[in-house]
């Protein structure tokens, strides 16, 4: 059995589809094909006619066939073909004299035609004294075949003739069987077209295609493939696959870009055990390195390729045993072959260290190795550039801070340190880009590459159009380009490998304007039409919101002076990003370095508010604290006091957010002392007290019939504040039936004038009520119907009120169902874990709740260990302080947050917790810091002055921290 294998990794396949239908001329001896004639269906014929008819085709071919092998035996020069056609010859002249089932004769008159066929042509540059070791094996085994067939048709002849008969039978098993033998032996002679090819191919290469018949077959045949690549790692799940396909006889195309690795893997193959044990000598590789694409064709190549060999491409892949392996950049291969065509992935991380470090050897990389491993990530682990980075580290001795600073500075200069493809990366992607079906894109093919490369995400293949109008036919191009393994389909974007990126923004021309300006004017247009509902426009700054971030980036680099244009999409697409999806974004230097005039304070502070925005989104206090001051600063400048109220308002929200109740407080009550505060409209006034109160409620400074009164009258907050100065009324122990009649009417008074936010906090405040007085079923049908309201909505209150039914289902004792809720509500909780870590605060706090009212306290702790995790990332003192005080002792019901509290005593609890509490005093600092000690007397009954010990005081504290209720503030 013979096997082929082709390295074409610049070979353009251009023009193949023209051999279609297409009649080459073949080599001398033409085969030729004798079949049995059948007469017209509607013809009625008896049996024994009809077989006389076949009986007399099969005469005549094997009168033709005799006459052919006789001839050609004549002819060729190789002694032992001779007697194998002689012998043959004697076969068929017996077969014509006495055989008497000649019909059933005709698969060995056709084998017997293929057999001078095939020693016509593979002896026909040999001689006797410089025979080819295959072919020597070949005919001796073939030779062994024909005179074990002609010994048992003689036989048959003698035992007719002693019994005086003048026509023997053979049987057509033993027919069939003298037919599988020689189909066997026949195999072995298709090395011959391989080795023909090996050799054609390389006189093509070296220019020699006119004086082919003067060339010694031996001293161009590849007599050894090359070995396994040294370097090869990662790929070993992927050569078990191949492996399992050649087993099943399936030609394959190894498909991708210059550099992955398409031509290793081929030489793997050939060296796997299973090949050698299979093929012996009979497996080859064919280079085409040598070929220029931008000259040699395809189609000029096959045209050379049937001239020289007399055979097509399909007619290899169709000879019984012959296992082609084709390794291409381009996608179109030989139409009549079927290909197995499998697309080479990159290295996985592992390998790619693997593969860097055994080439790269510094001194100490330890602390360096995780930014290498990012630099290669950067590289999509692309074989060919890792090798070449590796090797322009090490022969220039750089240390692994001089690779980094290298690659950061020059990029894909930095890949190219030699000539040839396995020297250059530019080499590499010349090859492709001198392809002809490339070339025949002209300038339009390099724009489109360029447009690639320039969006990070790709271009999107259903916006193409859309996005570049003046780039007719880019479906097209996009689609020759990525025939050429230059770009590559990934979900719903047309994508570049990073070296590709690197190569075409370091040397081709940039994106030219005309591009830029379409796919600016279409992305802007997008952003400007996006409103907070999903619609399409969401959806496509959802799909497209990196390379939407990287047009903006890029004007507000090369913005002119004055053009507010940008500014505007900037602070647009943040707010696309805060509605649709909350992530973090590159943009937040890029708009901290808006050179700051006249022209640019408001546009710069827009930009900046909304950033701070984005954070909140995804609890990071500090980034937005920092994002808000630096708004309000310029909005001051500006004098626009309504915006600087906004950002006032929103620093001491995050004050609040994380604990700092008096600081939060005194950023209010400054602000109503600072000059802005008599600018300011009285909508804006009643604002700012809503928000003080809701900061001064935790501070028990103020009497509850203070609190939220001066908002009262605000046609946008008095609802609001009315809802919340009786809810402020049951968290300090007011007449419960009192605080359930006015919210009541306020909820009624919600649907006729106030909104579904206005409404939730009056339903929320009569879930607490029925809760606090023990009507539990009455609060799980509030909560459901605040569930109900938002439902398709805002899928953040579904999951924050879900949870709370959970707690409420744990108090009536039906665990299961509380846990189901608990999960079901957390079941989006992915989407929230990266833009509000709120949620996992509301959501873990809540399942520890629910297993210790269980009595499971191993996962209780399980839960309370989660949830200070987690204030430890957001930094967050106060609620930690909160989550410790219940792993601490019994403790009693919280005021503020009453869906939190919890039972005033748990059998076992105390005892399970017992010597596994640790005592941090730096969280009792942040609690004398935060509540003075004045404070702290008069709202804690029974809190002495001076404390005997650290522990007495952080036991006191514990004990009485849900009736001070600070913690509250992060779940409000």
């Amino acid at each position: 059995m013979s096997r082929g294998a082709a390295g074409d990794d610049n070979f353009d396949c251009n023009g193949i589809q023209k051999f279609k239908g297409e009649k080459l001329q073949k080599c001398k001896g033409k085969k030729t094909h004798l079949g049995v004639i059948t007469n017209d269906p509607n013809t009625e014929q008896s049996s024994s006619e009809t077989k006389d008819v076949q009986d007399d085709i099969v005469i005549q071919s094997l009168s033709v066939a005799i006459s052919a092998i006789n001839a050609t035996k004549d002819l060729i020069p190789i002694d032992l073909a001779k007697g194998i056609l002689g012998t043959v010859a004697n076969i068929l002249t017996i077969a014509q004299l006495v055989i008497k089932n000649k019909s059933d004769f005709q698969a060995i008159v056709n084998k017997c035609e293929t057999i001078r066929e095939i020693l016509e042509r593979s002896t026909k540059d040999a001689t006797n004294d410089d025979l080819p070791g295959y072919l020597r094996h070949a005919l001796l085994q073939l030779n062994i075949s024909v005179n074990r067939i002609n010994s048992e048709v003689s036989t048959k002849k003698e035992q007719g003739f002693f019994k005086r008969l003048f026509s023997v039978t053979i049987n057509r098993d033993h027919i069939s069987g003298w037919e599988k033998d020689l189909d066997h032996v026949l195999v072995l002679f298709n090395a011959g077209a391989i080795a023909g090819i090996v050799i054609r191919v390389e006189k093509l290469a070296l220019g020699l295609e006119g004086n082919a018949t003067n060339i010694n077959v031996s001293k161009y045949r590849s007599k050894e493939p090359p070995s396994r690549p040294s370097m090869f790692y990662g790929q070993d799940d992927l050569v078990a696959e191949l492996m399992d396909l050649i087993v099943n006889d399936e030609h394959i195309a190894l498909i991708g870009p210059g550099g992955m690795g398409k031509s290793s893997l081929a030489k793997a193959i050939l060296n796997e055990t299973l090949v050698r044990e299979r093929f012996a000598d009979r497996h080859y590789f064919v280079a085409y390195d040598g070929l220029d694409p931008s000259t040699i064709t395809f189609d000029a190549f096959m045209t050379h390729f049937a001239g020289v060999l007399g055979i097509e491409l399909a007619e290899i892949a169709d000879i019984p045993g012959v296992i082609l392996i084709l390794t291409s950049c381009s996608q179109r291969n030989a139409p009549n072959v079927e290909w197995i065509t499998k697309d080479i992935p990159p290295l996985d991380s592992s390998a790619a260290r693997q593969a860097f470090f055994r080439i790269y050897r510094p001194t100490s990389v330890s602390n360096a190795e995780g930014e290498i491993t990012k630099l290669l990530a950067e590289l999509d682990f692309h074989p060919l550039s890792i090798n070449l980075l590796a090797n322009a580290a090490q022969q220039h001795g750089w240390s692994p801070a001089t690779l980094l600073e290298r690659w950061n500075n020059r990029h894909s200069i930095v890949l190219n340190h030699g000539k040839g493809k396995l020297q250059s990366l530019s080499y590499t992607m010349n090859l492709s880009l001198g392809s002809p079906s490339v070339q025949e894109l002209g300038e339009d093919g390099r724009r489109a590459l360029a447009v690639i490369a320039f969006l990070p995400q790709g271009l999107n293949a259903d916006l193409a159009s859309d996005l570049l109008p003046s780039l007719l036919q880019v479906d097209t191009i996009c689609d020759v380009l990525c025939r050429q393994s230059l770009v590559y389909h990934q979900d719903s974007f047309i994508k570049v490998l990073a070296p590709i990126r690197h190569f075409v923004r370091d040397s081709l021309p940039p994106l030219d304007s005309t591009c830029l300006r379409d796919i600016r004017d279409f992305y802007y247009n997008t952003v400007g039409c996006c409103s907070e509902d999903r619609d399409r426009y969401a959806d496509m700054i959802i799909s497209d919101h990196l390379n939407i971030e990287h047009v903006v980036a890029f004007d507000l680099a090369h913005i002119p002076d004055g053009k507010e244009e940008t500014y505007e999409m900037c602070w647009l697409f943040l707010w696309c990003l805060y509605s649709h999806l909350p992530r973090p974004t590159t943009l937040a230097p890029a708009i901290f370095n808006i050179v700051e005039n006249s022209s640019t304070w408001v546009p710069k502070a827009n930009c900046l508010s909304q950033l701070a925005w984005l954070y909140v989104t995804l609890s990071q206090p500090a980034e937005q604290m920092k994002a808000f001051k630096a708004a309000q600063a310029l909005y001051l400048t500006a004098g626009d006091h309504e915006s600087v109220a906004e950002c006032v308002a929103r620093c001491a929200e995050t004050y609040r957010s994380q604990g700092h109740f008096l600081q939060s407080q005194q950023v209010f009550e400054d602000f109503q002392n600072s000059t802005s505060w008599k600018f300011l409209s009285e909508a804006m006034k009643a604002q700012s007290w809503y928000f003080l109160d809701d900061a001064r409620q935790h501070t028990f400074t103020v009497p509850a019939d203070e609190l939220f009164v001066k908002s009262w009258e605000d046609r946008t907050w008095g609802l609001q504040s009315k809802v919340l100065h009786w809810r402020v009324k049951l968290y300090y122990g007011g007449d419960i039936v009192q605080v359930k009649t006015h919210l009541e009417n306020l909820s009624r008074q919600s649907q006729q004038i106030g909104g579904i936010f206005d409404r939730r906090e009056a339903l929320r405040g009569l879930a607490e009520v029925a809760f606090c007085n023990g009507r539990l079923s009455d609060a799980m049908d509030i909560l459901e119907k605040i569930v109900e309201m938002f439902e398709g909505q805002h899928s953040d209150d579904v999951l924050w009120y879900t949870v709370w039914r959970g707690v409420v289902a744990s108090r009536q004792g039906n665990h299961v169902l509380a846990r189901e809720l608990v999960h079901q509500a957390s079941g989006s909780l992915e989407v929230f874990a990266l833009c509000n870590a709120r949620t996992f605060l509301h959501s873990s706090y809540a399942s520890a709740c629910i297993e210790l009212t269980a009595g499971e306290f191993d996962k209780a702790k399980s839960h309370f260990n989660a949830t200070i995790e987690s204030c430890d990332m957001q930094d967050s003192l106060t609620y930690k302080a909160f989550v410790l005080s219940r792993t601490g002792r019994a403790f009693r019901r919280d005021t503020l947050l009453p869906f939190y509290a919890l039972l005033d005593r748990f059998e076992g609890w105390a005892s399970f917790l017992e010597g596994q509490v640790v005592i941090h005093e730096h969280y009792v600092d942040h609690i004398m810091t935060t509540y003075p000690y004045h404070t702290m007397t008069q709202t804690v009954p029974g809190l002495r002055e001076g404390y005997t010990s650290w522990r007495e005081s952080k036991a006191e504290i514990y004990y009485h921290w849900g009736n001070l209720g600070i913690e509250q503030s992060l779940l409000l």
